[in-house]
């Protein structure tokens, strides 16, 4: 015999492919949901979060239980700006700066950008958006004497373009991709409940010559984002 929450589960994935349900559209509460179809809110809840598992619903803290957009993807081969990855899929990218400081390199970012104990960078700290949904919350380092002419806008905005405008060639990027849990901090960034589902990203960027010009640590919300390989 089938579960009852299978049954529930199978009956709202249903109406959200014949568009009763709209993405982003928010459904009733838990209580609502589990008077229409009868069960206890434990049963109900279990069929509510193997739809978030599966990716067709979000829960968003404190504002309820919304149909979930398709995942902004990002092809893991070569190196390429979030901007540009938002806006190849049709969506609205922005971002909010958390924090901005120049700062002695510490001896990760000297290992990863090839600096020396004398060297400073510039430490920007940002969550990043698509149609304002947050995505990704993210930690850039960069040399500060490859970008002491620019502006801070040019960096916090439209770094990559920047670059290339000022006729730097951006090559390859080494990427280390795991999994981990949302922090309180992190969590409050991401508008997801601590302990949620997160896809850790490190990732340094060259220029075509191999000089490293960028450390980012990023965190993504993992039933908004995922990534692909793709081979030649």
């Amino acid at each position: 015999m089938t579960p009852a929450y299978i049954h529930i589960h199978d009956h709202i994935k249903k109406e959200i492919e014949d568009g009763k349900w709209q993405i982003g559209q928010r459904l009733p509460s838990e209580r609502d949901l589990s008077e229409t179809f009868q069960v206890s809110r434990m049963t109900l809840r279990q069929a509510i979060t193997l739809l978030v598992e599966e990716g067709i619903l979000e829960r968003r803290v404190g504002s309820g239980t919304y149909v979930a957009g398709r995942r902004v993807q990002e092809r893991m081969r070569g190196t390429t700006s979030f901007t540009e990855i938002v806006k190849s899929q049709g969506k609205y990218p922005s971002s909010k700066l958390i924090s901005y400081q120049k700062k002695l390199a510490s001896k990760t970012e000297r290992d990863q950008l090839q600096l020396t104990a004398k060297d400073y960078v510039i430490s920007m700290e940002r969550v990043r958006y698509a149609d304002q949904l947050p995505l990704v919350y993210e930690v850039a380092s960069i040399p500060e004497k490859l970008i002491a002419s620019f502006n801070q806008t040019e960096i916090t905005e439209h770094f990559f373009q920047t670059l290339t405008q000022n006729g730097y060639t951006i090559g390859k990027s080494q990427q280390t991709i795991y999994a981990k849990t949302a922090s309180d901090k992190v969590a409050g960034h991401l508008d997801v409940a601590k302990g949620h589902a997160i896809l850790a990203l490190t990732q340094v960027s060259y220029f075509s010559d191999g000089t490293p010009f960028e450390y980012v640590r990023s965190q993504y919300v993992g039933d908004r984002f995922e990534f692909y390989l793709e081979n030649n």
